[in-house]
């Protein structure tokens, strides 16, 4: 009986070797030369038994067998080989053992693999396959690190009990932890991996992983030494190196650690500095890392700068969707410029924004995706280059399927109705752009994983699929507010369901654990201290029928206030002040001057009650006061795309909220009342009158303005803009801010009114916002201490203000952007004022702060966060600067 010995072996971690396939390691170099002499001298013998065949003998399978160290049952194992009972093979040589060797080595299961010739009966053959299991995972142990990162390696690298040990997962590992730490500056980072086989009762292969890190000590760099510079200074191309820094105490935002992926692209913008100063041929020669000692190097490159170029003619060849002219201006580069390679490319294709003004834009918003825009030096003769721009434009591209994955709670007409991607329309980048920001500012999913792909890209008919591609967030949220101000601590509990789905609210099925997909919103509200409590319910669509970007809203509210005893303290519940409000508004988004603008509109209508509730504001304790008001607004919001951190764009809002005119046509002699009432004044507050006297002036003056405030009669604007701009890194972002409000009358007799007043300072939680009145923040004061003050008695009005500016400045930086917590910090400098009379204002007279904090944002709490400001200013009674103060938010956005 012939023995054919078809066999593969691994080492012990799994490196593979194939015989039949004629992949060997020198490891078995050898022994495989033997073998292969073997098969041959099989082959030889087999052939002069049977001169008709070549390279081998057909059998017919009578059987395969199992055995070795493996767990796996053996018809699985012989099923999966392919190997089939009564099926014809060819050995030595054939395809079916060939393949049945390399089937179960591409399982990555085994460890060795070895195809037998048992017996042979006539034309019969009967194989055997022995297996070696690769080990299976016991236990992780890894040593040199925190504690607290352990379970990050084991999770990031699937070390997971049961998986099976191979090579490739050793070599990953190792290599994971050593990208790892050199990243954060550990250059000598040096890992190493052992197994340790476990002996147990158990007769399944296995064994301990032991991962010993040694991070060794941070390395920085002490120095980056440039030679051969001599037209661009040793800092300006430090300055180019965006992530390799030497070291320098003063600076924080980027240490100077080594990390060399870093490093070599560094180099590539060193010389792009060049390029972008006219020296195209610059080069470097070489470059040299210096081993200083064991917590310092130093890099040292050596440059050649070439000579001077300028643009000479641009010519563009084979366009025909644009002219010469308009393509011209695109490019925005003319002859005689100081030649900049990296600037021509950007104007021609910036792959670093997906909405940046160039060329290839240009006819990819146009349908053109296939089209391909390729500068070519045509001359570079006295270094004047002249530059053809050829232009390949192909046939303009429409969109086929337009499909949404990843969404399991919102209904997909939710989304579909946001994207600006409609089937059988021309391809347009900037489309693509606009619908992931609009998927983004939903805030139905995490903005930074939204990822459009082209599918089914078909050149030739000119048609591609796109597959948007979402992750969803947790929409609703448990709104939860805190802050001390106004004399206690004021609390806020709500619910706040931002993709509630209206129509399911009666379908029980639907409660998980409430009716959501729609995109409505449902807000329920609790505020309270121990002064005031609140309770509100609001609810929004934003496609009204469904049809159109019209939004509807409503809400209703019922507020109840207390006056504050001052000589207990506390609140006095006799006397109260009660708002019941309603408001209803609708929101069109516009199409001129373009389709970023909403037009929204709005009428309220609230009672205010008073019971004995004498105030500084309020003359008449007894009494009610009534405003339907109407309210329009256009704001314009594109930034982009991630509504909690947003990193480009700009918004802004003016808004005009107005009442009727009552004192044109009421009849009501408000000149009358005003003399009757400030010879009212004049005897309350004349000390020489007898107490009846004055009681009854100040009655008079209660029933005046009580008529002047039966029907609220007013005009308030507010403006407010902020922009987001990119620094040096992508996400380091500087967003300045602008706000403005001013509250006026129609008649100057009939006198501003007490409500819908400003109150300036601190961090702008939402106090006594019953009145109408607007807090805003300004850190580093206490809250609503930057009142107007009487010049008269140079003391603070507690009233509030009809007039406010305020001018900030912040610097935000991310931590992380996470799907479930996003965090960053921030510094920032802000100023403001509020006035009483425009006679007064000055914007430039303001109190100042400046300070930083930071914000945490999770999706069943929202927005959270800490900020610790210096007021640079005396407040009244005060005789240096305020100092600090502390701010926590929850729940503010800034």
């Amino acid at each position: 009986m012939r023995l054919l010995n078809i066999k593969n072996e691994r080492d012990d971690l799994g490196k593979q070797v194939n015989n039949l396939t004629n992949t060997t390691s020198l490891k078995t170099y050898i022994k495989l030369c033997i073998a292969a002499l073997y098969i041959l001298t099989i082959g030889f013998n087999a052939n002069a038994q049977n001169p008709s065949s070549s390279g081998g003998k057909t059998y017919i399978l009578g059987g395969v067998s199992v055995s070795g160290n493996t767990s796996f049952n053996e018809q699985t194992i012989v099923s999966y080989s392919g190997l089939r009972t009564g099926q014809e093979v060819k050995i030595p040589g054939g395809d079916e053992t060939a393949n049945a060797i390399k089937k179960l080595w591409s399982s990555n299961l085994f460890s060795d693999v070895e195809l037998f010739m048992k017996r042979i009966e006539g034309d019969t053959a009967y194989l055997e396959i022995q297996l070696a299991d690769l080990p299976q995972l016991n236990e992780v142990k890894v040593n040199g690190v925190k504690k607290g990162k352990i379970d990050e390696i084991i999770k990031e690298n699937k070390l997971d009990k049961g998986t099976k040990v191979t090579e490739n997962l050793i070599t990953t590992t190792d290599n994971y932890l050593t990208r790892k730490y050199q990243k954060q500056g550990f250059y000598n980072t040096k890992v190493n991996i052992n197994m340790l086989e476990v002996t147990d009762s158990l007769e399944i292969s296995r064994v301990n992983m032991v991962v010993n890190v040694d991070k060794g000590n941070k390395v920085k760099i002490k120095d980056i030494i440039i030679n051969g510079n001599e037209k661009i200074k040793d800092k300006k191309l430090r300055k180019s190196m965006k992530n390799t820094k030497q070291i320098n105490p003063i600076r924080f935002l980027k240490r100077s650690k080594y990390v060399e992926e870093d490093y070599h692209e560094d180099l590539t913008s060193l010389i792009d500095k060049y390029k972008e100063n006219g020296y195209r041929d610059a080069r470097i020669l070489s470059d040299t890392l210096i081993v200083n000692d064991e917590k310092t190097i130093s890099l040292e490159i050596n440059l050649e700068e070439g000579e001077l170029y300028e643009f000479g003619n641009i010519e563009f060849i084979g366009n025909t969707v644009y002219t010469n002219e308009e393509l011209s201006r695109f490019l925005r580069i003319k002859k005689g410029d100081t030649y900049n390679g990296v600037l021509l490319q950007k104007r021609i294709q910036d792959n670093s924004k997906p909405d940046a003004d160039d060329i290839s834009s240009a006819y990819q918003n146009n349908g053109y995706l296939f089209s391909t825009i390729t500068p070519v030096e045509v001359s570079a003769e006295n270094n004047v280059i002249d530059i053809q721009v050829r232009i390949t434009e192909g046939k303009p591209a429409h969109f086929n399927h337009i499909k949404v994955t990843g969404n399991d709670r919102t209904n997909d007409h939710v989304i579909y109705r946001q994207l600006f991607t409609r089937p059988g329309e021309l391809y347009s980048k900037q489309n693509i752009v606009r619908s992931v920001r609009e998927l983004g500012q939903l805030g139905f999913f995490d903005a930074q994983q939204i990822d459009p792909k082209f599918e089914n890209v078909n050149p030739q008919e000119s048609t591609l699929d796109i597959n948007y591609n979402v992750v969803e967030t947790g929409s609703s949220q448990i709104e939860l507010q805190g802050g001390y101000g106004g004399g206690g601590f004021i609390g806020t509990l709500g619910l706040a369901f931002n993709n509630f789905s209206i129509k399911n609210i009666f379908n029980k099925e639907a409660y998980k654990p409430v009716p959501m997909g729609d995109g409505q919103k449902l807000a329920l509200r609790l505020q309270a201290s121990r002064f005031y409590q609140t309770y509100s319910f609001s609810f929004s669509e934003p496609w009204l029928g469904g049809k159109k970007p019209v939004q509807f809203s409503a809400s209703i509210s019922q507020t109840k206030q207390f006056l504050y005893d001052f000589q207990t303290r506390r609140a006095d519940k006799s006397k109260s002040f009660n708002i019941t409000g309603i408001s209803l508004g609708l929101a069109k988004r516009l199409q001129v001057p373009d389709n970023y603008f909403l037009l929204s509109q709005a009428v309220g209508f609230q009672i205010y009650d008073l019971k004995n509730y004498n105030t500084g504001l309020f003359t008449f304790g007894n009494g009610s006061s009534r405003s339907l008001s109407y309210t329009v607004g256009l704001s314009r919001d594109n930034t982009a795309i991630d509504p909690i951190y947003p990193v480009s764009g700009s918004s802004f809002s003016a808004t005009a909220k107005m009442t009727l005119p009552y004192s044109m046509f009421d009849g009501v002699d408000y000149s009358a009342l005003k003399q009757e009432r400030d010879q009212a004044e004049a005897i309350r507050d004349n000390n020489s009158n007898t107490e009846a006297e004055r009681q009854e002036a100040a009655d008079r003056i209660g029933e005046i303005d009580q008529e002047r405030y039966k029907w609220l009669e007013f005009y308030k604007i507010n403006f407010k803009a902020q922009w987001y701009t990119q620094l040096i890194t992508k996400n380091l972002v500087l967003r300045p801010s602008v706000e403005f409000g001013f509250l006026g009358a129609y008649n100057n007799d009939r006198g501003v009114i007490p409500f819908e007043r400003y109150f300036l300072g601190g961090d702008g939680m939402g106090t006594y916002s019953l009145d109408g009145r607007e807090t805003i923040a300004l850190r580093g004061y206490p809250n609503q201490s930057l009142q107007p003050v009487d010049a008269a008695t140079n003391t603070t009005v507690n009233d509030g203000a009809a007039i406010y500016n305020k001018f900030s400045l912040e610097l935000r930086y991310p931590i992380t952007l996470g799907a479930s917590a996003k965090i960053y910090g921030l510094a920032f400098m802000e100023g403001g004022a509020s006035y009483n009379h425009f006679r007064e204002y000055n914007p430039f007279n303001i109190y100042r702060s400046a300070g930083a904090g930071v914000r945490i944002w999770m999706q069943a709490f929202g927005l959270l966060g800490i900020d610790f400001g210096y007021g640079f200013d005396p407040l009244i009674g005060e005789t240096g600067s305020h100092g600090w103060e502390t701010h926590f938010i929850i729940g503010q956005q800034f």
